[in-house]
């Protein structure tokens, strides 16, 4: 007698038969302007959209192979929805609120920071936060001499090169890279902010497209060369923890609690950022969430609840339904098809090619593994922000990352700004 469980196809988390009729209300919902208001609504559409591409994609041969599956084709496909305008303008609104307005993916990126870091092996994360800034440092300066050398060769120009193309690249994302590089260039070079950051912004939307499909394409090189990868961790010496004890003491009390840990420390990053503005709020959260981690101040049972919260955060938060908000809100295919051409293409890919050597190498030496140092120190700094880290890290399934990531985002975006406000004074005469 066969007593093997059933098996069901799957949207993710839905089984099938469930999942289809949630599609079709959704779909009447939309097109009847009969949204669930605020969060909710946003959830709602994110979520069922995008198990639906992140399904399609992780079945897919060549997609779920080379470029990531799943992740790749919802940021993708959503953003080609955008660009078709498919969805009413209600609809559009009430999700840009809800990615912009709320803050979703900051939602999301905080929980992944605090359940990351503060279960994370302590020694780990000692050492290889002392190590780790020599991957980023390495990535960077191989991005800048990579895209200088081939901007000359394309004609384009080494200093244009330099700091029109790898440096918004390099820089952290939008309103925390592209736009205070453009005040800086507005203030140092010969023309004003608004012309330097219509520059810098296709260098940017371009480069993170490009670090999401090298992502997805490091991810299987790992798989083929399994001694370049350590599957998610990023040192050599340290595994997995597989363990899934506190799942059998789950209860409400402890996802609760967790969550409002989460926004504690989240909180806690803010009232720094007042003092010490130089770093954002973010990197404030990574460097408060370390010290109690090595400090050894965190009680096991609430570190139990954390790594509940950040396993709810992975599989039902800041996967499908973030690779949608980001595809439909953030990647704006616009700005690409306005700025393509092959020796534009050829720059951001040599930059992002660059950022991936750089920090492959330097972490290798260190003792990272260097699939997880490429990923998070050169692929994290060539993406776009907080946004673009979860791209990226979905796109090679290793969203335990993200401490790592916002690292390079963060801190690396910071050295960035400081390097944007020299370099113009030393290349840039009558740019």
């Amino acid at each position: 007698m066969n007593t093997s469980p059933e098996k069901h196809f799957m949207f993710g988390y839905i089984r099938a038969k469930y999942f289809l009729i949630m599609l079709i209300i959704t779909c009447i919902g939309i097109y009847l302007n009969c949204n669930a208001p605020g969060f909710l609504g946003g959830f709602v559409i994110c979520s069922v959209f995008g198990l639906l591409l992140v399904t399609i994609g992780d079945n897919l041969p060549i997609v779920k192979t080379y470029l990531g599956g799943g992740g790749f084709v919802a940021i993708f496909g959503a953003a080609i929805m955008a660009y078709l305008e498919i969805f009413p303008a209600g609809t559009t609104k009430l999700l840009v609120n809800f990615v912009k307005g709320m803050d979703y993916i900051g939602w999301c990126v905080a929980g992944l920071i605090c359940g990351s870091i503060l279960t994370m092996d302590r020694n780990l994360l000692i050492k290889a936060g002392t190590r780790y800034f020599f991957p980023v440092v390495a990535g960077i300066i191989t991005a800048f001499l990579f895209t200088g050398i081939v901007g000359q060769i394309l004609g384009y120009g080494w200093r244009e090169s330099v700091l029109f193309i790898a440096l918004p690249i390099m820089g952290g994302g939008t309103s925390a890279g592209a736009v205070p590089t453009a005040q800086t260039y507005g203030t140092l070079l010969t023309k004003d902010s608004d012309f330097y950051l219509s520059l810098l912004m296709p260098a940017v939307v371009i480069g993170n497209a490009l670090s999401v499909i090298a992502s997805g394409i490091l991810n299987s090189v790992g798989k083929k060369f399994p001694t370049t990868s350590g599957n998610g961790v990023v040192m050599k010496g340290f595994a997995l923890d597989s363990s899934d004890a506190e799942d059998k003491t789950f209860n409400v009390e402890q996802l609760g609690l967790a969550f409002v840990i989460t926004g504690i420390f989240f909180v806690a990053g803010k009232i720094f950022q007042k003092f010490v503005p130089t770093f954002h709020y973010y990197a404030w959260t990574i460097i408060l969430c370390a010290i109690c981690k090595i400090s050894n101040i965190i009680p096991k049972d609430v570190q139990a609840a954390l790594k509940l919260w950040n396993k709810f955060i992975l599989k039902c938060g800041a996967g499908p339904a973030v690779y949608f908000a980001i595809g439909y809100v953030y990647t704006d295919l616009k700005v690409v098809f306005a700025n393509f051409s092959v020796p534009y293409f050829v720059l951001t890919l040599t930059t992002v090619l660059g950022a991936i050597v750089g920090s492959w190498v330097i972490g290798k030496l260190v003792g990272f593994y260097p699939i997880e140092s490429a990923i998070t120190a050169g692929l994290c700094m060539s993406n776009m922000g907080g946004s673009g880290d979860i791209a990226t890290l979905g796109a090679a399934n290793r969203m335990e990352l993200m401490p790592f990531a916002q690292i390079s985002s963060r801190i690396g975006g910071a050295i960035i700004i400081v390097i944007a406000s020299i370099l113009p004074s030393i290349i840039g005469q009558g740019l």
